[in-house]
């Protein structure tokens, strides 16, 4: 009787196969695959919104969505390249009033002479029109530079003569430039170039005769110009004050002015997506696009501009 007391005082808690079994899968099994869960959790893209203590303190006080809008704000493209035909036909002296200068010059924004006013364009006529051109080009008083636009300086003329007309002035419309005739040396380029190419004949000569090969293409228009505009902030900012600062620096048309907080807070409430098609697609005496012709997106970035400049 005590020997079999003894026994099983010696005899351990795995008395069966199965037991021993289960023991082995809980000592061993279910500890890996918490690891792994852990291991899984851990480099997850999608995680529970918030971040632990220790996070936190493991990537030096900024949070994981801190890191993921740093990498995002340095990978963002900061410009864009945009490539225009120069050879494409030039847009008459009409045309180009109504996208770029009706939006001041049809109410009188800002001072603007409108379009037909013969008593407010009579003494700017007086001036001359190589005068209006380069007040138009260059900029005056409200009026923006008009130069590095969608346009170039031969088609902003030919609105100044359009609206000039309009007023009693008897400007012609400026033509399209002539390239200039190629060379004498420019046409003995080909018959030098085919005489280097014999062996008789040094090929010394050719360099000489490259370049001035060369400047007769250059002379005529090229065949696309790139302007490179800056990206964000940049580009709202530099549409703003090519199509927006004359009404909305001085609040003509009843626009709101950059900055006036009072005046920009109902708007701000409509939300972004109302005022980015507002501008768009035009309000009361504002036309579409501010009656440019930028891409959208340049819209919506001189939205987000002016909307930042008036929280």
């Amino acid at each position: 009787m005590s020997d079999s007391t003894q026994e099983e005082a010696h005899t351990g808690p795995i008395k069966t196969p199965k037991q021993l079994l289960l023991a082995v899968l809980f000592a061993f099994v279910v500890p890996v695959i918490v690891i792994i869960g852990l291991v899984a959790y851990v480099v997850a893209d999608n995680k529970p919104a918030g971040s632990t203590q220790a996070e936190v303190h493991a990537l030096g006080g900024r949070t994981s969505q801190d890191i993921d809008k740093g990498t995002a704000e340095r990978i963002r493209k900061v410009g864009m390249v945009e490539i225009r035909d120069a050879n494409r036909p030039l847009k008459s002296g009409e045309e180009v009033f109504n996208a770029q200068c009706t939006a001041c010059h049809t109410p009188g924004a800002a001072g603007a002479p409108k379009v037909g006013d013969a008593a407010a364009w009579a003494a700017r006529i007086q001036t001359g029109f190589d005068a209006l051109v380069q007040s138009a080009v260059k900029g005056k008083g409200a009026m923006p530079p008009q130069s590095g636009g969608d346009f170039n300086d031969v088609e902003i003329a030919r609105a100044v003569a359009f609206i000039a007309n309009s007023a009693g002035a008897k400007f012609a419309e400026p033509k399209a430039p002539v390239a200039s005739a190629p060379t004498e040396a420019a046409a003995s380029a080909a018959p030098a170039a085919t005489a280097a190419a014999a062996p008789a004949v040094p090929s010394a000569p050719a360099p000489a005769t490259a370049p001035v090969a060369a400047a007769a293409p250059s002379a005529q228009a090229p065949a696309a110009a790139q302007t490179a505009t800056a990206g964000g902030a940049a580009v709202g900012e530099a549409l703003y004050k090519q199509a927006c600062v004359v009404c909305h620096a001085t609040g003509a048309a009843n626009a709101p002015k950059l900055g006036d907080k009072a005046a920009w807070a109902p708007r701000l409430q409509q939300g972004m997506p109302v005022l980015v098609q507002s501008a768009l697609k035009g309000k009361g005496a504002m036309p579409p696009k501010g009656g440019s012709t930028a891409p959208d997106a340049d819209v919506r970035a001189a939205v987000e501009y002016m909307v930042n400049a008036s929280k």
